[in-house]
């Protein structure tokens, strides 16, 4: 069962080497982040003007929510709240220069903060907003069972799927995070990586 499987790979000695690769990677995350947060800083002071950084609340392992760092791209909103919606690719609200942070991926930068608290494995299913979480919980089936590990800066079905625009793209992306659960490793979480480094370098559009 799937149940199983996940009690099996999910093993102390994975975890613990897990960690502290996302610790490393981490680390050195956080010394890209503080060279490229100024030029991020300089360029929505001419072209995006806003605040910097964007707090998202998002569901994490065991479904304790936490709260998600990004560099912000999309306009503020008007009423000061936060943009709760689906979020497409040609997405109106997205500005020229978060357009840029996207496409680059540097938007998710400030997430090595994340994973450095804990919040955040470098590999995992990508967490979503607790909304969006009640929503499909009620209409996929076993949707919560992808908390039962530390959500990811990326993701199996980021690399194989990408962009998840409405609940037809959660339940395709769905089947990836549960083969995910089922063969995680070292092995496919340096695949993943792999994957995911290509695609930045490639300029590809990634997902959420």
């Amino acid at each position: 069962s799937l149940m199983f499987d996940i009690g099996e790979i999910h093993r102390a000695r994975y975890g613990r080497v897990k960690r502290l690769v996302d610790v490393a990677l981490g680390s050195v995350g956080l010394v890209v982040l503080l060279a490229v947060a100024p030029l991020v800083w300089l360029g929505d002071r001419v072209a995006n003007r806003g605040p910097l950084l964007y707090r998202q609340a998002r569901v994490g392992k065991g479904g304790v929510p936490f709260e998600i760092w990004k560099f912000r791209t999309m306009r503020p909103a008007s009423d000061g709240t936060t943009h709760n919606e689906w979020t497409t690719e040609d997405d109106p609200r997205i500005t020229p220069f978060g357009k840029v942070l996207r496409t680059t991926h540097l938007d998710e930068l400030p997430q090595v903060v994340n994973i450095l608290r804990g919040d955040l494995a470098v590999v995992g299913p990508r967490p979503e907003q607790p909304a969006y979480v009640d929503e499909l919980t009620e209409k996929l089936p076993f949707y919560s069972m992808r908390h039962l590990v530390r959500p990811g800066l990326t993701g199996w079905a980021q690399v194989k799927y990408g962009y998840a625009g409405d609940e037809r793209d959660a339940l395709e992306k769905l089947q990836y995070e549960f083969f995910y659960l089922r063969r995680q490793g070292l092995a496919l979480d340096l695949r993943i990586v792999g994957r995911t480094l290509r695609s930045v370098t490639g300029r590809q559009g990634g997902g959420r």
